[in-house]
């Protein structure tokens, strides 16, 4: 079956020419059929086909969806709304980024999918570099699987300047230890949101993507 419209895609590339409340006021029964409803059905079905191999997931599509308003306080860019829609379906959802998940955002453009740790506070982040660091060879061999590589290629993050001295020699054999996120990003045409077999193509990189999601949350739920 298709989730989405063609106007799901021409709604979001009017409103990158039109972001103004006004337009958006007189779009808006539109923006709730063709875009609200459609992406809150198809968010139901994407945790219910993970839920599956996470049984633990019970979270409900608007624990995971955020709004299309901007925050704008501290933006230079007051344009009011954003041009794209975004679910991060993981046991937190979007009141808590920094468990390992399935991010996903659909824009006119693209369909980006991250995973893994983005936002892992001071505890976690030591809590998977100890993990790191009692089995090296583990990681390495988690983040090199084949289809993993395949479809996201290697982990990204921000790395710190000074590693602390208990993981100096454990940087040594993994230099990756001193980055201060682990997360990776696929991106994928965004033609396929109109087609047949979506959530099969996204499924794909899920479970390309759980080994390393899996290895992230062991690592976070180990004692301090």
């Amino acid at each position: 079956m298709t989730y989405f419209e063609k106007d799901f895609i021409l709604f979001f590339q009017e409103l990158k020419k039109n972001n103004t409340k006004e337009w958006f006021d007189e779009n808006r029964k539109r923006y709730e059929k063709n875009v609200k409803k459609p992406f809150a059905n198809f968010v139901g079905t994407m945790i219910g086909r993970i839920r599956d191999f996470e049984p633990s997931l019970l979270i409900e599509p608007k624990e995971c969806i955020l709004r299309i308003n901007r925050d704008i306080r501290f933006s230079k860019d007051k344009t009011p709304y954003n041009s794209h829609v975004t679910a991060f379906i993981s046991k937190g959802g979007k009141k808590d980024k920094t468990r390992p998940g399935f991010f996903l955002r659909l824009t006119p453009d693209e369909i980006g999918i991250m995973i893994g740790c983005f936002q892992p506070d001071k505890t976690q982040l030591k809590k998977i570099r100890n993990f790191i660091a009692a089995d090296p060879g583990l990681f390495s061999k988690t983040i090199n699987d084949k289809k993993f590589k395949d479809r996201f290629g290697e982990l990204k993050g921000e790395e710190h300047k000074r590693i602390p001295t208990e993981f100096k020699e454990a940087y040594s054999t993994e230099p990756l230890i001193a980055r201060k996120q682990f997360y990776a990003v696929a991106v994928l045409d965004p033609n396929i949101l109109l087609k047949e077999g979506l959530i099969e193509q996204l499924m794909e990189y899920y479970h390309a993507a759980r080994p390393v999601n899996f290895y992230l949350t062991k690592a976070m739920e180990q004692p301090a």
